[in-house]
């Protein structure tokens, strides 16, 4: 009779356990979902705000072709991807499209005068900002899933109910190099 009291109380013991991991799984995958949609935000903010730069270096810098055809197809590629790892690479394909524009920019003294040009790059500055912000708590938020996704005994709910590692939102290696200052 001991015996089985002892087993009942282990067994409800393992199901409490049980529920209280699949719960902190369950929290943790809705923080990752709200960080991306945060991170979704910012990326839509700067999609938004690249057509109308493309066409202000335009104005100044028709020659140029090739450079707004990569901002133009990688911001295409940025709004069609459908899976987060596609959006994250499209993402960063964009941003080294974006340095090329800003690059012929330095070429013309009297587009960056401009009131307009000067608007769209603090804009697109401070869009940036917002959007490292929301990648960085992006990130923190998959960190500690993974922790828990990886962890002794979490990882048996983990595979039982099926939750997966994440990818963080990472940049690319040539973002990582210190860019060169000339005066």
């Amino acid at each position: 009779m001991i015996g089985l009291l002892i087993a009942g109380v282990i067994l409800l013991i393992l199901i409490i356990w049980f529920i209280a991991t699949y719960n902190g799984f369950i929290r943790l995958r809705n923080l990752c979902d709200n960080a991306w949609s945060d991170v979704d935000v910012q990326l839509k903010r700067r999609h938004d705000l690249i057509p109308n730069l493309v066409n202000t270096v335009k104005g100044y810098a028709a020659h140029e072709k090739e450079v707004f055809e990569n901002v133009t197809k990688a911001r295409a590629m940025a709004t069609s991807a459908t899976s987060q790892g596609e959006r994250m690479e499209a993402e960063n394909m964009l941003t080294r499209a974006l340095r090329q524009l800003f690059a012929v920019a330095e070429n013309y003294p009297e587009l960056k005068a401009n009131t307009n040009f000067l608007e769209l790059q603090k804009s697109l500055a401070e869009i940036e900002e917002a959007l490292q912000n929301a990648r960085r708590y992006y990130n923190a938020v998959v960190r500690d899933y993974n922790i828990k996704v990886e962890s002794i005994p979490a990882n048996i709910v983990a595979r039982i109910s099926g939750f997966k590692k994440r990818e963080f939102f990472e940049i690319e290696e040539e973002e990582r190099e210190t860019p060169e200052v000339k005066f």
